[in-house]
């Protein structure tokens, strides 16, 4: 204790050189911590996104398959692919494990309503629709299904829709038009964030501009196939179900799932003409993805930690040679090489505990700093601050209490490591040299 006390002592004596070695270390603790936190919060907002698909659901979607299409009469022909309504059948009988079967077809056209006119994704779906895309109502309610067994006109639109169709009336009561057909709006959409597109399989959706109507009322009035006009051709697709996503109990049951809804696919579909989305493998390469990051930035911090290594052995040494005397008096008067070893190391670690220490205090201010930030540029430039991607502007910084550890760890022996040179060659001084020394 008295070795490590006049170690503070001799700390103190150089208060502008100590604080700037301090700094060093501080500044790498704190990268530590920050750039962990911003990892960490990164990754959050991503595993967020894909279990909102779902971690125990199966998504199966329609998808055009690359083959020759055969030529038709006068160069028109209806080119049948993807999931059939006998596909959604066979899945929900023959697969116990299916807990929830969401059958869902869709389109992009034209909704009108008066003089206004919304280029809107037509979707056509049950009731389960709702809770399996978080979706929540505004106002009124959501297809039901009565609606489908009675193949009533009903819409529910989106909140983006709502406003561009219906800028200053209640939409509830009103009818649309969508083709030829008339629909009365039962319901409004709360605003809901897009939905981030997965690979080639699931694409990105807005569900602010969907309109929703039964999926049996769009089977009857809008039908399956799709009419394409092009110059000198007219062709056309027919396309039973868009998308069937199942839920499983469990999500040890995900993969089984999946490799059965394959091989039974496979046995009803003479093209490959669907893909198989798996958000649980999409949640495991996230957190693949996750680790490899912070991995990443706590080399990059701890690099700034070796920078404020070499700085301590750099003044370490420097305070060797000026107290070179000292160290001569000392052993003069008994003192060990071990005594004086341990004298400069003590100072070397009273330096790095109180830079970490510091670090990890500024590094829990990660927050409340990213919170002023954000604040600020809202504040300051609204309209820079807008283009900015969702994931800057909704960024949550989480502090790892590993990285706490890990940093100040890694700062004591970078400390230890760089001190114990200048302290041992303090130790190997010859003491009748050291009182030589001016």
């Amino acid at each position: 204790m008295q070795t490590f006390r006049l170690g503070v002592k001799s700390v103190l004596l150089h208060k502008l050189r100590s604080a700037l070695t301090i700094l060093g270390i501080l500044i790498g603790v704190t990268a530590v911590i920050w750039l962990v936190a911003m990892g960490e919060g990164i990754s959050h907002q991503a595993q967020e996104q894909i279990k909102s698909l779902g971690a125990t659901s199966i998504i199966i979607r329609s998808t055009k398959p690359i083959i020759p299409l055969p030529p038709g009469d006068s160069g028109s022909f209806v080119f049948p692919y993807g999931l059939l309504r006998e596909d959604f059948i066979r899945l929900t009988e023959s697969i116990p494990a299916v807990i929830q079967a969401v059958p869902m077809k869709e389109i992009r056209q034209s909704v009108n309503y008066g003089d206004r006119v919304l280029d809107a994704r037509i979707v056509g779906c049950t009731s389960d629709y709702l809770d399996l895309n978080q979706l929540q109502m505004d106002l009124g309610r959501f297809v039901q299904p009565t609606d489908a067994e009675s193949i009533a006109n009903v819409a529910v639109i989106g909140a983006d829709a709502a406003r561009i169709l219906f800028p200053s009336e209640d939409p509830i009561g009103r009818s649309v038009q969508i083709g030829r057909e008339f629909y009365v709006v039962i319901g409004t959409t709360k605003s809901r964030n897009p939905s981030a597109g997965i690979g080639g399989s699931l694409d990105a959706q807005d569900f602010n501009q969907d309109v929703y109507i039964p999926l049996e009322t769009f089977r009857q009035r809008i039908g399956d196939t799709v009419v394409i006009a092009r110059t000198g051709s007219r062709s056309a697709e027919n396309v039973q179900l868009s998308q069937i996503t199942l839920k499983v109990a469990d999500i040890e049951q995900v993969d089984s799932t999946a490799s059965m809804v394959e091989q039974l696919l496979q046995k009803y579909h003479r093209y490959p003409d669907y893909a198989i989305v798996v958000p649980k493998e999409l949640l495991r390469q996230a957190e693949i993805l996750r680790m490899m990051f912070t991995m990443l930035l706590v080399v990059i911090a701890g690099i700034s930690l070796v920078v404020g290594g070499i700085g301590i052995m750099n003044i370490m040494l420097a305070t060797v040679t000026e107290r070179t005397r000292e160290i001569g008096i000392r052993r003069a008067l008994g003192a060990k090489r071990s005594h004086i070893q341990w004298q400069f190391l003590s100072e070397t670690i009273v330096l790095t505990m109180t830079g970490g220490i510091l670090g990890i205090v500024i590094g829990l201010m990660c927050g409340p700093f990213v919170y002023a930030l954000q604040w600020l540029a809202q504040t300051l430039i609204p309209d820079v601050y807008r283009t900015l991607p969702d994931s800057v502007r909704n960024l949550e910084p989480v502090v790892a209490p590993w990285s706490i550890i890990v940093s100040l760890l890694i700062a004591v022996l970078v400390g230890v490591f760089f001190g114990l040179y200048p302290a041992r060659r303090a130790a190997m001084m010859d003491p009748i040299d050291a009182l030589r020394h001016e």
